[in-house]
Protein backbone atom coordinates (compact mmCIF):
# COMPACT_ATOMS: atom_id res chain seq x y z
CA UNK A 1 0.00 0.00 0.00
CA UNK A 2 1.52 3.21 -1.13
CA UNK A 3 0.51 6.13 1.06
CA UNK A 4 0.34 10.08 -0.41
CA UNK A 5 2.46 12.46 1.34
CA UNK A 6 -0.50 14.63 2.53
CA UNK A 7 -1.74 11.05 4.84
CA UNK A 8 1.89 10.62 5.68
CA UNK A 9 1.50 14.59 7.06
CA UNK A 10 -1.87 13.83 8.65
CA UNK A 11 -0.82 10.66 10.46
CA UNK A 12 2.63 12.40 11.51
CA UNK A 13 0.30 15.20 13.02
CA UNK A 14 -1.89 13.30 14.78
CA UNK A 15 0.56 11.16 16.41
CA UNK A 16 2.53 14.63 17.63
CA UNK A 17 -0.65 16.29 19.33
CA UNK A 18 -1.30 12.48 21.05
CA UNK A 19 2.19 12.74 22.30
CA UNK A 20 2.12 16.82 23.03
CA UNK A 21 -1.44 15.91 24.85
CA UNK A 22 -0.45 12.98 27.01
CA UNK A 23 2.73 14.91 28.23
CA UNK A 24 0.79 18.18 29.08
CA UNK A 25 -1.47 16.77 31.89
CA UNK A 26 -0.42 18.45 34.97
CA UNK A 27 0.44 15.66 37.71
CA UNK A 28 -0.03 16.12 41.42
CA UNK A 29 3.33 16.38 42.89
CA UNK A 30 4.36 13.55 45.41
CA UNK A 31 7.21 13.74 47.75
CA UNK A 32 8.54 10.15 46.93
CA UNK A 33 11.38 9.57 49.53
CA UNK A 34 10.97 5.32 50.06
CA UNK A 35 12.67 4.43 52.90
CA UNK A 36 14.69 7.65 53.74
CA UNK A 37 14.54 9.44 56.27
CA UNK A 38 15.67 12.50 54.43
CA UNK A 39 16.21 13.71 50.61
CA UNK A 40 19.22 12.92 48.63
CA UNK A 41 20.73 16.21 48.63
CA UNK A 42 20.71 16.05 52.38
CA UNK A 43 23.46 14.26 55.01
CA UNK A 44 22.73 11.47 56.22
CA UNK A 45 22.06 10.79 59.69
CA UNK A 46 23.77 7.45 60.92
CA UNK A 47 20.36 5.44 62.59
CA UNK A 48 20.25 4.71 66.45
CA UNK A 49 21.41 1.36 67.59
CA UNK A 50 18.54 -0.73 68.90
CA UNK A 51 19.03 -4.05 71.10
CA UNK A 52 18.15 -7.78 70.29
CA UNK A 53 14.79 -8.59 71.59
CA UNK A 54 16.98 -11.46 73.17
CA UNK A 55 20.86 -11.09 73.53
CA UNK A 56 21.69 -14.63 74.88
CA UNK A 57 20.37 -18.13 72.90
CA UNK A 58 18.07 -19.96 75.09
CA UNK A 59 16.73 -17.17 77.56
CA UNK A 60 13.93 -16.41 75.38
CA UNK A 61 10.33 -17.14 74.11
CA UNK A 62 9.57 -18.07 70.39
CA UNK A 63 8.51 -15.42 68.24
CA UNK A 64 5.22 -16.10 67.38
CA UNK A 65 4.98 -16.78 63.26
CA UNK A 66 2.69 -13.98 61.58
CA UNK A 67 0.91 -15.81 58.71
CA UNK A 68 1.72 -19.52 57.53
CA UNK A 69 5.09 -20.94 56.22
CA UNK A 70 6.55 -17.68 57.73
CA UNK A 71 10.46 -18.89 58.52
CA UNK A 72 10.55 -18.56 62.35
CA UNK A 73 12.42 -15.41 63.36
CA UNK A 74 16.00 -15.68 65.78
CA UNK A 75 14.40 -14.51 69.49
CA UNK A 76 18.24 -14.12 70.22
CA UNK A 77 21.48 -11.78 68.89
CA UNK A 78 23.44 -13.43 66.13
CA UNK A 79 26.19 -10.99 66.49
CA UNK A 80 29.68 -12.40 66.23
CA UNK A 81 27.91 -15.44 64.86
CA UNK A 82 29.93 -17.49 61.91
CA UNK A 83 28.20 -18.20 58.99
CA UNK A 84 29.21 -18.46 55.96
CA UNK A 85 30.48 -21.66 53.24
CA UNK A 86 32.55 -23.50 55.69
CA UNK A 87 30.82 -22.75 58.90
CA UNK A 88 27.65 -22.57 60.40
CA UNK A 89 27.49 -21.85 64.51
CA UNK A 90 23.40 -21.73 63.95
CA UNK A 91 24.07 -25.96 63.39
CA UNK A 92 25.79 -26.10 66.93
CA UNK A 93 22.34 -25.87 68.64
CA UNK A 94 19.88 -26.22 66.03
CA UNK A 95 21.01 -29.57 63.97
CA UNK A 96 19.56 -33.19 64.61
CA UNK A 97 22.06 -34.60 66.95
CA UNK A 98 22.30 -31.92 69.03
CA UNK A 99 19.01 -30.08 69.42
CA UNK A 100 17.32 -31.57 72.40
CA UNK A 101 20.72 -31.61 74.58
CA UNK A 102 20.55 -27.82 74.69
CA UNK A 103 16.58 -27.49 74.44
CA UNK A 104 16.76 -25.56 70.92
CA UNK A 105 14.22 -25.53 67.92
CA UNK A 106 15.11 -28.29 65.58
CA UNK A 107 15.81 -27.29 61.86
CA UNK A 108 12.90 -28.27 59.90
CA UNK A 109 12.65 -31.34 58.02
CA UNK A 110 12.68 -29.77 54.68
CA UNK A 111 16.44 -28.44 55.25
CA UNK A 112 17.43 -32.13 55.36
CA UNK A 113 15.99 -32.38 51.17
CA UNK A 114 18.12 -31.74 48.46
CA UNK A 115 16.19 -30.27 45.24
CA UNK A 116 15.16 -33.37 44.12
CA UNK A 117 13.37 -33.71 46.96
CA UNK A 118 16.02 -36.42 48.68
CA UNK A 119 16.17 -37.23 51.62
CA UNK A 120 20.03 -36.15 53.43
CA UNK A 121 21.70 -37.17 56.46
CA UNK A 122 22.74 -33.63 56.99
CA UNK A 123 21.47 -30.30 55.81
CA UNK A 124 21.09 -29.16 52.59
CA UNK A 125 23.34 -26.83 51.39
CA UNK A 126 21.04 -24.93 49.38
CA UNK A 127 19.36 -24.23 53.12
CA UNK A 128 23.19 -23.32 54.79
CA UNK A 129 22.45 -19.85 54.93
CA UNK A 130 20.48 -19.44 57.74
CA UNK A 131 20.00 -15.89 58.01
CA UNK A 132 18.87 -15.64 54.33
CA UNK A 133 15.23 -16.07 55.52
CA UNK A 134 15.36 -16.64 59.31
CA UNK A 135 16.56 -12.81 60.67
CA UNK A 136 17.27 -11.67 64.99
CA UNK A 137 14.76 -8.83 66.16
CA UNK A 138 14.95 -5.63 67.47
CA UNK A 139 13.29 -3.31 69.80
CA UNK A 140 12.74 -0.62 66.44
CA UNK A 141 10.13 1.35 65.41
CA UNK A 142 8.84 0.33 61.91
CA UNK A 143 10.02 2.43 59.51
CA UNK A 144 6.43 2.90 57.69
CA UNK A 145 3.01 2.82 59.09
CA UNK A 146 1.13 -0.32 57.70
CA UNK A 147 -1.83 -2.28 57.77
CA UNK A 148 -0.87 -5.94 58.46
CA UNK A 149 -2.91 -8.16 60.91
CA UNK A 150 -1.14 -11.51 61.58
CA UNK A 151 -3.49 -14.96 59.99
CA UNK A 152 -5.03 -16.15 62.81
CA UNK A 153 -4.52 -19.88 62.66
CA UNK A 154 -6.07 -22.16 65.06
CA UNK A 155 -3.97 -25.25 66.74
Amino acid sequence: MKMTKPLVATLFAALATVLVASCATTAEKVDVRGLRPNQLTEQDVAPTMTEYVGKTPGEQKKIARDFEQQPPLIPHSIEGFRIDSKVNICLACHDRPSYQAVKAPKIGDSHYRDREGKELKHISMGRYNCNLCHVPQVDAQPLVSNTFQPVKTEK
